[in-house]
C-alpha cells in the first residue's frame, strides 16, 4: 500500500510552487498525495488529514509564521486521537527554529535546499513509521 502525504499551505503565505514541487516529487516517488491548497488553517488540515487517512502532513511555509502555526497543528491532531499521522516542515526555515519545532512534535524539518529525492526518501522513512 502506497504511503498517503497531504501537503498543505497553512495561514496567509499565498506562494505554493514549492509545494506543488513537492507533491509532485512525492507522487512521482509512488506516494498517494492530496494537495490542501492554499490558505488552509490548522483546523482545515487536520479534518482533511484525518478524513483522508494519510500517514504524514507536510506543511510548506515561507511566511514565518511557522512557530504559531505547526504547533497548533500538532496540538489538533492529538486533540482529534490523531497523533499518529507525523507533522513534516518545510520551506524557509531559520535553522535556530528547527530544533524548537522538532520539540513540539515535528517528524522532520526541511530547508529550501532540500532536493526532491531525499524529500521523497525521509518522507517514505517518515510514513512507514505510522502504525497499521
Amino acid at each position: 500500500m502506497a504511503e498517503r502525504v497531504l501537503v498543505a499551505k497553512l495561514g496567509l503565505d499565498g506562494h505554493d510552487r514549492g509545494a506543488k514541487v513537492v507533491a509532485r516529487a512525492l507522487r512521482d516517488g509512488g506516494m498517494e498525495v492530496v494537495y490542501t491548497g492554499l490558505h488552509r488553517t490548522p483546523e482545515q488540515v487536520v479534518a482533511a488529514a484525518v478524513q483522508e487517512d494519510v500517514d504524514v502532513i507536510g506543511v510548506s511555509l515561507l511566511s514565518g509564521a511557522h512557530m504559531t502555526l505547526v504547533p497548533r497543528l500538532i496540538e489538533l491532531l492529538k486533540e482529534q486521537g490523531a497523533e499518529d499521522i507525523a507533522v513534516v516542515v518545510g520551506g524557509v526555515i531559520p535553522e535556530e527554529d528547527v530544533p524548537e519545532l522538532k520539540k513540539v512534535g515535528a517528524a522532520d524539518v526541511f530547508d529550501q535546499y532540500a532536493s526532491p529525492d531525499e524529500i521523497v526518501t525521509r518522507m517514505r522513512a517518515i510514513a512507514r513509521r505510522r502504525p497499521s
